[in-house]
């Protein structure tokens, strides 16, 4: 998934970056409410994690505001005010969630993975399948005829969007921004390496190539006759 934290405290926020990256999804960082807002409103996020209290907008006022313009990215709320009226008055603008700080960052995880299960039930595949390869979002299972195939998150995020891009060649770019969230070109092999890795893991004892290199342009995942 795809996820927004908006929190002025930046120790906090790089610690929730790790702990989300570490558990394979994609995650961007707001520093104040203002930059939060503009985020939500021009990027698609699959959950926010938004802190009450933000300097510029407070964290209340962004969900507001994204409810008002047709928003409905689950947002979870953090907040060091855990009182009832406190939880009451986050649901209310329009929070989906609220979590008092301090939190097990278990919990957190266990939160925004219900939060995006609930979005994607609704408009996002939680299933891909290219010939007899199978990949579930939601159990993080991938399986070729039927044999499980275990990979690393970040391996799982790179087969995830080769799968959901299916038939179409995805270009180094689009894995770069979209795997890795780089906005640059690192130069570096990085996308050689886990592509190596990755064909190593759904090919080697298998069928037929099902990912395939198009000389000067990036790959696709194709399924031959």
């Amino acid at each position: 998934m795809r996820i927004l934290i908006i929190e002025d405290d930046r120790e906090a926020a790089s610690y929730l970056v790790k702990a989300l990256k570490e558990a394979g999804h994609v995650a961007d960082h707001a520093a104040d409410g203002e930059e939060g807002l503009h985020s939500a409103q021009t990027r698609a996020y699959d959950v926010l994690i938004v802190d009450r209290m933000l300097p510029k907008l407070d964290g209340l006022s962004v969900v507001t505001n994204l409810r008002e313009t047709g928003q409905d990215t689950p947002v979870l709320i953090l907040s060091a005010l855990g009182q009832v009226d406190d939880r009451v008055k986050g649901l209310r603008a329009g929070g989906d969630d609220y979590l008092s700080k301090p939190f097990a960052i278990s919990e957190l995880l266990a939160r925004v993975e219900v939060l995006g299960k609930r979005r994607g039930t609704k408009d996002v595949e939680t299933s891909y399948r290219v010939g007899d390869l199978e990949l579930d979002r939601l159990s993080h299972e991938v399986r070729r005829a039927g044999k499980p195939i275990v990979l690393q998150p970040r391996e799982f995020r790179l087969l995830e969007y080769l799968m959901k891009h299916a038939n179409q060649v995805v270009t180094r770019t689009m894995l770069l921004e979209n795997v890795w969230d780089y906005h640059f070109d690192p130069q570096t092999n990085v996308i050689d390496v886990h592509i190596s890795r990755l064909r190593s893991k759904i090919e080697r004892e298998f069928g037929p190539p099902i990912l395939h290199t198009v000389r000067g342009a990036g790959y696709i995942m194709r399924a031959d006759d």
